[in-house]
């Protein structure tokens, strides 16, 4: 299985294609698939993601079909300059999302937020309703529902007709269900979010901007977090399978 090529520069790491575009560039790039109706399944990878694919034919296939994957974690911004087949920068998802909503603010675009628990998505809607007034935002709902579900939330979007979809679950269950209803969906954009709406709602406190030019906010979020220690440990992980394998990390892989 090889995901198609795609009209924009890539690097590929372990046969998912990650975007060479800078934040600029992606966001012109979705904006025009946006006013042109062109769908665009959006996913913020990251070396968590990476090494679960590796593991999971499913999760990898999710992975390579994406419409775009932008390097989102600071490992995948190493790994690709380490091949010498480097990205312009890293895009942070929450920061993709901010800035898109800052042109759906001057175009008037429409919005669905899903995901997260009930406060922390009625919060994060009034916040970004408050800093971008230009967006309608068409609905939200939070991410506590079961596959029998499913169907009456896929309607409830359908109702809706927003041109961009933000679903912030765990990454596990979120983009499976993103593939699985794109097509569905009948929504321009759709893009998981993680972690953002408790950052935009207050719950969670984001890295300070040291960190994050660092490349270390994953650092900061497990001084934060302890718990997250054994997610983390996947990060050496990934780098010392990245230096091992050397210039097989290019090369198209398929674990099925």
């Amino acid at each position: 299985m090889n995901s198609k090529p795609k009209p924009y520069p890539t690097v590929s790491l372990y046969g998912v294609s990650f975007s060479k575009m800078n934040m600029q560039e992606t966001v012109g790039y979705l904006a025009r698939a946006i006013e042109a109706g062109r769908p665009q399944r959006v996913i913020t990878g990251n070396p968590i993601m990476l090494m679960a694919g590796l593991s999971n034919p499913s999760f990898h296939h999710t992975l390579a079909t994406a419409d775009l994957v932008v390097p989102d974690g600071s490992g995948v911004v190493w790994a690709a300059r380490r091949l010498k087949q480097p990205v312009q920068e890293r895009v942070a998802g929450i920061d993709l999302m901010h800035e898109l909503l800052k042109e759906g603010d001057r175009r008037g675009w429409r919005v669905y937020l899903l995901g997260a628990s009930s406060e922390v998505i009625v919060a994060a809607r009034d916040k970004l309703s408050a800093q971008f007034p230009g967006v309608r935002f068409v609905g939200c709902r939070d991410g506590y529902f079961t596959e029998g579900e499913d169907e009456q939330v896929v309607a409830g979007i359908q109702e809706a007709k927003p041109d961009m979809l933000f679903v912030a679950r765990s990454t596990m269950n979120q983009e499976p269900w993103i593939e699985k209803y794109h097509s569905e969906l009948g929504v321009p954009l759709v893009m998981g979010v993680g972690g953002s709406f408790d950052v935009v709602s207050g719950k969670s406190k984001r890295a300070p901007a040291l960190f994050r030019k660092l490349g270390m906010e994953w650092f900061y979020r497990l001084l934060k977090e302890p718990s997250r220690i054994g997610r983390m440990m996947v990060l050496p992980q990934f780098a010392l399978k990245v230096i091992k394998d050397g210039d097989k990390v290019l090369k198209p892989n398929d674990p099925s």
